[in-house]
């Protein structure tokens, strides 16, 4: 069945969320980011990883796929939804001890040569309801058509970070490898509360199409983030304020991947993260941080 446009304008009810410290260290643990911030419990506020957020916004973003207009679509068809761009926004950090209420926005939707592509708006709130997190995502229902207009847009996300619009600063720097286990599939799906069988049931995986189970799109960029937070910001994780990028190839496990540094300025890098026979996983892969002298630039 096609997508209605009618979806456009739609919002999902609030998720609440209460995040404690075993959650968010559980998630940096599951990434096997040793980052003293994010574990250290002697320290007077623990630090969030930044992808924390994705499993804030999950529940949101299946609800949204029973709005009216999206929930004419099979299981079938359902399962051939992908996740193709990520674009997170940090206005506020994500404490331990604090609860927070995640909705989804449909903003966007377009008919492409895959399939529709659906753009969300996912805002989490503080309980005060100052806005923390605002991430522009969009995920494609692969060989699914839209009814009515080709493309509908009430919201567009910011312009993405382009080296061409910069400063660019080309690292000489040596890619940095990625181990990614067999198993860490199955480890995010718990950590992170992201429950999708395609990425820890090999048999639904194969019964989708897929040649095995594959990892977290939002997983490949965590530890893409760590490995730049690590390289670049000595472990600061808390002044990361902007990241994203398209994914563009399935991750199979084990396998090591490899992160390049493409470009680079004074609190902005872009990269892209490759799988083990070089094609991208990951293109157009960006992180923005907030300006500090202490911050190493290579």
């Amino acid at each position: 069945m096609p997508l209605r446009t009618q979806l456009v304008g739609q919002s999902t009810a609030p998720r609440r969320h209460a995040v404690d410290a075993r959650w968010t260290m559980a998630y940096a643990a599951g990434l096997q980011d040793d980052n003293p911030r994010l574990q250290d419990t002697t320290q007077a506020t623990l630090a969030v990883h930044p992808l924390f957020p994705v499993c804030l916004e999950w529940p949101s973003v299946l609800d949204s796929r029973m709005l009216p207009g999206h929930d004419c679509l099979s299981d079938e068809e359902l399962a051939r939804g992908v996740h193709a761009t990520h674009d997170l926004h940090v206005i506020k950090s994500i404490l331990p001890g604090q609860t927070y209420h995640t909705t989804a926005k449909v903003v966007n939707l377009e008919a492409g040569p895959r399939g529709a592509r659906v753009g969300l708006q996912l805002d989490t709130l503080d309980d005060a309801g100052d806005l923390v997190i605002r991430t522009w995502q969009t995920n494609v229902s692969r060989g699914v058509a839209i009814e009515g207009p080709a493309t509908l847009s009430i919201a567009q996300a910011p312009a993405w970070p382009q080296a061409s619009q910069l400063q660019q600063r080309v690292s000489a720097a040596a890619a940095i490898p990625i181990a990614v286990s067999a198993g860490l599939g199955n480890v995010y799906t718990e950590t992170a509360r992201i429950y999708n069988p395609i990425h820890s049931d090999r048999a639904f995986a194969l019964a989708a199409g897929l040649p095995d189970i594959i990892l977290h799109g939002t997983a490949s960029l965590a530890l893409a983030v760590s490995a730049l937070c690590h390289e670049l910001l000595n472990g600061a994780v808390d002044r990361v304020i902007r990241l994203g990028g398209r994914f563009v190839s399935m991750v199979m496990m084990p396998q090591t991947l490899m992160l390049q540094i493409t470009a680079q300025g004074p609190n902005w890098v872009l990269f892209e993260l490759r799988n083990d026979v070089q094609a991208p996983v990951i293109k157009d892969g960006f992180m923005v941080w907030s300006e500090d002298p202490g911050a190493r630039v290579i």
